[in-house]
């Protein structure tokens, strides 16, 4: 019986923090589901087609092509627990960058059992060197013309650069 683990967030965009959760994640199953949250009241910076195209290229490039392959994209616009249920999955990938993640994803893995009691959140530590990247923070380095390189794989860089040229 393969595993199936779902990674939610809005990965706008994809950062070296997001990958290394990805990593670990591949650690843990046999498939990896990127699930990335559409929100209809919210704009992001890329479309979910954008930010699927990006994460396909990147895992291709970073894992290779087989081990990419394990790695795939979908949307949900309702809560997490119902998108993997529908996914199959019953491992939900949390990453922690501090105490203040734990504490909230705490409550979250609370409320996410209650509903779904055979779908178990595995929480996976963040690398030292990636724990003060999030994507709200990439935005806003690059939409002050910043340099965001060391946070975000070329590609997505190159995206950023195109968006806010």
């Amino acid at each position: 019986m393969s595993r199936t683990a779902l990674y939610p967030g809005s990965f706008d965009p994809l950062t070296f923090g997001h990958l290394d959760i990805i990593e670990q994640s591949l650690t843990l199953a046999d498939e990896v589901i990127v699930a990335i949250g559409v929100h209809p009241g919210k704009v992001p910076l890329f479309s979910f087609e954008e930010r699927r195209d990006m994460i396909a290229r990147v895992c291709r490039d970073h894992f290779g092509a087989r081990e990419g392959a394990r790695v795939t994209t979908i949307s949900f616009d309702g809560l997490v627990i119902e998108a993997a249920k529908a996914a199959g999955s019953r491992i939900l990938v949390r990453g922690l960058r501090d105490s203040t993640d734990l504490n909230y994803e705490m409550q979250m893995a609370g409320m996410n059992g209650a509903m779904a009691p055979e779908v178990k959140t595995v929480f996976l530590p963040s690398s030292p060197q990636m724990r003060p990247i999030t994507a709200t923070l990439v935005r806003q380095i690059a939409k002050m013309g910043g340099d965001y390189g060391a946070f975000v794989p070329e590609c997505v860089a190159e995206q950023l650069k195109e968006r806010f040229a």
